[in-house]
């Protein structure tokens, strides 16, 4: 019987390829057949489209630089080699991470080693030409050094800043674990001073975990100063990398996603019922009749996201100097280069599970049960609410599908754990599965597939291919076999 009670409904945003792949019931079905459950399905062509929306932000401000995928966002060999075939470029964050780059047919000038390095990624980045992001002090006297001994050729290296403040600004930017504070700027030049034989300053670059444009505002306009303080040093700085941090708009209505966080709220403040598992309410709590703590979501409403955010970000005006960002840039002929990683993996694939039993609870919900456990899909742990979409096999799947009496599920995992849920929240479905049905998890690519996969009680990892259209239709190939000669999208590059 169905639930009846308001629907909550989080329906996803869909856009192309995505969403003919999910009206191919059949085609997806006899893949899990096939290769289990939990299945991911990426799309690899829909990634050039993303590195050509980002491109054309920047022929619209008339600026140059690169536009690299964080690698760290989702492992796939597809969508790397899919990249190698453009002209996008590839931000590493690890020795393995560097090692699939090159082999996938990227050259080393459009490598940038990022994050945490251990000698043997140092080493492998300067051997072969790799441009290497700076986190401080320790790491730069660490290249050098290295450089030195095994006689490698000179690096070129990005300066990673965090911290940024300015006169007659009420913010700061937020402290990150990365770069070094510009207020150390100075001293950290006179060690690039020092190593001038060793490493090549070719810019600088910042990292911010925030959405607020007015904090990437305020560092983007400190790096133009930076920038000013390496020129006068004699140095040839040239680049300014800010980073990712993009977003994505995972939801299709704003208004569903204002709905559900109020409700959340009115949950917490004991107003209504609970809309999660065992009252879970996501940060919230109620002390005294006064609310407390935050919301511990990722915003899966945005109104901006994104090239689009991007596009704004270089129409706000520096915060001290003034102008627009894209102007400063401009002036001093700065090549701009971003790191995106979720923003490029938008709409590029699809995680897959099978129905294993559904059955009605005493309050008139249903458990679903799924070949899948919750590190298979981490949609909660990166604090993303959508709805799946239910796709029996010879039924197909329409988005504008309604129903007047819609069905309330909590999404079981496979492993012999309480914890092991899919979603904490109540989910509304407009169709209830059955076993055998698969429930679609779309727009899985960035950091939900397989950042935090593991063999949990010795169950296997979820498998990756790789679909692509071509005149007969949708093919497929397993991840690791797939290569941009065989995608009908390989003329469209950007």
């Amino acid at each position: 019987m169905p639930l009846l009670a308001v629907p909550l409904f989080l329906d996803p945003k869909l856009e192309q390829p995505l969403t003919s792949l999910l009206t191919s019931p059949r085609f997806l079905h006899d893949l899990v057949d096939g290769l289990g459950s939990p299945l991911n399905v990426v799309l690899p062509d829909r990634i050039v489209e993303n590195v050509s929306r980002f491109r054309s932000v920047y022929r619209r401000h008339r600026l140059e630089g690169e536009i690299s995928f964080a690698h760290k966002a989702n492992r796939s060999s597809a969508l790397v080699r899919r990249l190698a075939a453009t002209d996008a470029a590839m931000d590493v964050a690890s020795l393995g991470e560097l090692q699939h780059a090159l082999a996938s047919g990227f050259t080393p000038e459009r490598i940038g080693a990022t994050g945490p390095k251990e000698p043997e990624f140092l080493w492998l980045a300067a051997r072969t030409g790799v441009t290497v992001n700076i986190e401080g002090h320790a790491e730069l006297e660490s290249l050098a050094t290295l450089v030195r001994h095994h006689r490698l050729p000179r690096v070129r290296v990005l300066l990673r800043l965090s911290d940024f403040s300015g006169t007659g600004v009420k913010f700061l930017s937020r402290r990150s674990r990365f770069g070094s504070p510009a207020s150390e700027l100075t001293g950290l030049l006179d060690a690039c001073g020092q190593h001038h034989d060793a490493v090549e300053v070719i810019g600088v670059s910042y990292h911010l975990d925030t959405t607020s444009l007015e904090e990437k505002a305020l560092a983007l306009e400190g790096c133009v100063r930076a920038m000013d303080e390496c020129r006068a040093r004699g140095m040839r700085p040239r680049v300014i990398d800010i980073g990712g941090g993009f977003g994505v708009s995972y939801l299709a209505d704003g208004a569903q996603w204002e709905r559900y966080t109020s409700q959340l709220t009115s949950a917490a403040m004991g107003r209504s019922e609970a809309l999660a598992w065992r009252g879970h309410s996501y940060g919230l709590s109620s002390e005294g009749g006064t609310l407390r703590g935050s919301l511990e979501l990722y915003p899966s409403h945005r109104s901006l996201a994104g090239a689009d955010y991007l596009d704004e970000l270089l129409h706000t005006p520096a915060p001290t100097l003034g102008r627009p960002l894209a102007t400063l840039l401009l002036e001093n002929l700065y090549d701009l280069c971003v790191e995106p990683g979720r923003a490029l993996l938008d709409q590029c694939g699809v995680t897959l599970a099978r129905v294993l039993e559904t059955r009605r609870e005493p309050d008139g919900t249903h458990a679903v049960s799924l070949a899948m456990n919750s590190d298979d899909c981490a949609l909660e742990e990166h604090g993303i609410l959508l709805d799946p979409i239910v796709l029996h096999r010879d039924k197909p799947w329409e988005a504008a599908e309604d129903s007047a009496e819609p069905f309330g599920v909590h999404l079981h995992g496979n492993l012999c754990l309480e914890s092991d849920l899919i979603t904490r929240r109540k989910v509304f479905l407009r169709r209830l599965p059955a076993r055998g049905d698969l429930l679609a998890f779309p727009n899985t690519a960035g950091y939900c597939m397989d950042f935090s996969a593991q063999h949990a009680q010795r169950r296997p990892l979820a498998r990756k291919v790789a679909a692509y259209r071509d005149a007969d239709g949708w093919q497929w190939r397993l991840d690791d076999q797939y290569w941009p000669i065989h995608s009908a999208g390989d003329a469209h590059e950007v």
